[in-house]
């Protein structure tokens, strides 16, 4: 089955909707970045949320980026998102080995420590929109349910997951966005908390062969969910020669020159896609004219 998400309502529109599976892009950016089950976990979950969260920007030339910064062994972890599908993130370790934790599953939590998590839309205007919130758990779920309420004011349930096969490979990823719309009534919200409490793992979910369509329906029993839209998502990188080299330009004249004095060849790495760039001293000539 390909990655892809759906866009939704139900109650009269007073609620709307997301659910993706994730999986292939998850796996991709597990075989770019060389990480370990729990890293896969915690990057995937961001990705997903990314993709999600990505297709509230209005322009194909609006940027969604996800920063999550904790005290944790992972480190920062960092995603993009456009309102296509396109998804791409890294993390600043990418092995890290710990315990299990007291449920018995992967330490996404302890990976992460206690930080907090930033997010920009860059929509193009002078100064992108920039919030910063603490990290409430480190489940990454719960840090942007608590993110849509406290910065945004939209009483929301995200749910994120991504399941590890015994060769350390991803069987399932995956999530959900549900936000509450102004009017909607007292009766409809308990409806949902009573639903949304008995619902099984976004993992579980996938395992039990639900689509993200079956997951809206699930998800929404007896509020009349309606299926909007369906779209692609994939783990895609936009990095060029000419980024790369805007970026060289953008270090400044004086570390253009140490490096032609240097007389070697150099080599720069995309963060995201692991794509190597090499230039000549004769190439970074060039730039400095």
């Amino acid at each position: 089955m390909n990655d892809y998400m759906v866009r939704g309502t139900a109650a009269g529109a007073h609620i709307r909707i997301l659910a993706a599976r994730s999986t292939l892009l998850v796996e991709k950016a597990r075989q770019i970045h060389k990480t370990s089950p729990v890293v896969t976990a915690a990057l995937g979950r961001l990705l997903t949320a990314g993709c999600l969260m990505g297709s509230f920007m209005k322009s194909e030339e609006d940027r969604l980026t996800l920063n999550i910064h904790g005290d944790g062994p992972v480190g920062a972890i960092c995603v993009t998102a456009d309102n296509k599908g396109h998804v791409k993130g890294f993390v600043g370790q990418t092995m890290v080995i710990i315990p299990a934790n007291a449920k018995g599953k992967l330490d996404v939590a302890g990976a992460i420590g206690s930080g907090y998590l930033n997010v920009i839309r860059d929509t193009g205007l002078k100064e992108p929109y920039s919030s910063t919130v603490e990290l409430i758990s480190g489940e990454i779920a719960e840090d942007l349910t608590y993110y849509f309420a406290s910065s945004e004011q939209i009483p929301s349930s995200v749910g994120l997951g991504v399941l590890m096969s015994k060769e350390n490979t991803v069987a399932q990823a995956g999530g959900f966005i549900i936000q509450l719309m102004p009017g909607v009534s007292d009766d409809i919200i308990t409806q949902l908390e009573d639903k949304l409490a008995k619902t099984p793992s976004v993992t579980q979910m996938l395992e039990n062969g639900l689509t993200p369509e079956d997951m809206v329906k699930s998800l929404l029993t007896g509020l009349e969910p309606e299926i909007l839209e369906s779209s692609p998502v994939s783990f895609s990188c936009n990095c060029n020669e000419d980024t790369v080299k805007g970026a060289l330009i953008a270090a400044g004249r004086r570390n253009l020159e140490e490096m032609i004095a240097d007389n070697k060849d150099i080599e720069i790495k995309c963060r995201f896609c692991g794509h190597k760039y090499t230039f000549s001293p004769e190439e970074l000539k060039t730039l400095t004219l």
